[in-house]
């Protein structure tokens, strides 16, 4: 649970539930993490079991981060909270 606090770890779960994702995609879609941090707690994320990291040994070498079976169970945890979030909080312009 102490993980799932940490800042950007619920956001990067978030990320990846559509999917398995590049690197590069998910800096993207978190446009004020830092590229270390984003690593950083991709590590995290995948010595708990919640996120998987895939090698493809192509030219270059493809890297696509995915969600395991433990990860993908806090898919239903994450759609509450963005149900009730859209409900709830005011839209930003």
């Amino acid at each position: 649970m102490q993980l799932l606090s940490k800042r950007w770890a619920g956001l990067i779960i978030f990320q990846l539930l559509p999917g398995p994702q590049r690197f590069c995609t998910l800096e993207a879609s978190l446009p004020n993490i830092s590229g270390r941090l984003l690593s950083e707690r991709l590590k995290d994320l995948e010595q708990e079991g919640i996120v998987r990291r895939d090698v493809y040994p192509e030219t270059p070498v493809r890297i696509e981060y995915s969600l395991t079976d433990k990860g993908r169970a806090l898919e239903s945890i994450f759609t509450a909270v963005a149900g009730w979030s859209q409900e709830w909080l005011p839209v930003e312009s």
